[in-house]
């Protein structure tokens, strides 16, 4: 168990971080979402990165709240995180959340928010190519056919689309991308808060479309960077009972797994 201090503690120790980790709602509540939270937190614990996170002082972006129409509740919680983050004088945060990182990156500086916001997997592409992660053994993914499912709020909204991929190149596997990526991609059917609400009636769910390009892929591990993604692709391989041919993995856990970490 690695223990991970708040941004209060390392303050009140008279330190600073390097940086903040933004674990977000999903990242802190949803079973599936903490292992994920735990292997980023192995990573930059290997890694030797100073960070802290703000504990029960973080709260919702606001995201889900804007995309349902409600900007003035969206208004409200992004200005209680902003005075909080600018109270604690924090330049820099990292997120596993795409959502998070949209919202705090280009939604935050109109309400006096100004951070470097970056996303899980471009702070592992940067620590791989500094040499501090190797793929030590190459064995857990060896030969494994990985297809990556790109988050619309990381890819289309942000332009984000090498960093997964670079990360994923040093494993030996085989990488295969599905025929709708990068900005053809295709939404896994959670954004635009539609992940806290029933689907509406149509032909078929949209997770179950994006479903079909992973079957076609042949790929046995789907590689995410979004956990509203995660728990979309994971209903998607329920819906077809391929839990035990195929495996949703997010960049963080691919990550840690091969370098021994989890």
């Amino acid at each position: 168990m690695i223990q991970v201090p708040t941004i209060a503690e390392m303050m009140a120790a008279g330190e600073e971080p390097e940086i903040l980790f933004w674990v977000g709602c999903a990242g802190s509540y949803d079973e599936r979402a903490q292992r994920v939270t735990q292997a980023f937190a192995k990573i930059l614990t290997h890694c030797h990165i100073k960070f802290a996170v703000l504990g029960t002082e973080e709260n919702c972006t606001g995201d889900p709240a804007k995309r349902a129409g409600n900007e003035f509740l969206f208004q409200m919680q992004a200005m209680m995180n902003i005075e909080v983050l600018n109270g604690y004088h924090i330049k820099k945060i990292v997120t596993a959340c795409p959502h998070c990182f949209n919202t705090i990156k280009n939604e935050y500086p109109n309400l006096g928010g100004h951070y470097e916001v970056i996303h899980h997997t471009q702070l592992i592409q940067e620590l791989i190519d500094a040499g501090k992660l190797k793929a030590e053994n190459g064995e857990p993914f060896k030969g494994k056919k990985i297809t990556y499912h790109d988050p619309c709020y990381l890819g289309r909204a942000n332009g984000v689309y090498e960093a997964p991929r670079k990360v994923l190149e040093v494993l030996d596997a085989d990488l295969v991308e599905m025929k709708r990526c990068k900005q053809n991609g295709l939404c896994c059917g959670a954004g635009g808060a539609q992940m806290f609400k029933e689907p509406e009636k149509g032909k078929k769910d949209v997770n179950i479309e994006r479903m079909n390009d992973v079957l076609e892929s042949k790929a046995s591990v789907v590689a995410v960077g979004c956990p509203f993604c995660m728990t979309m692709m994971k209903d998607g391989v329920k819906h077809f009972e391929k839990e035990q041919e195929i495996e949703v993995l997010d960049i963080a856990e691919i990550t840690a797994r091969n370098n021994n970490l989890i």
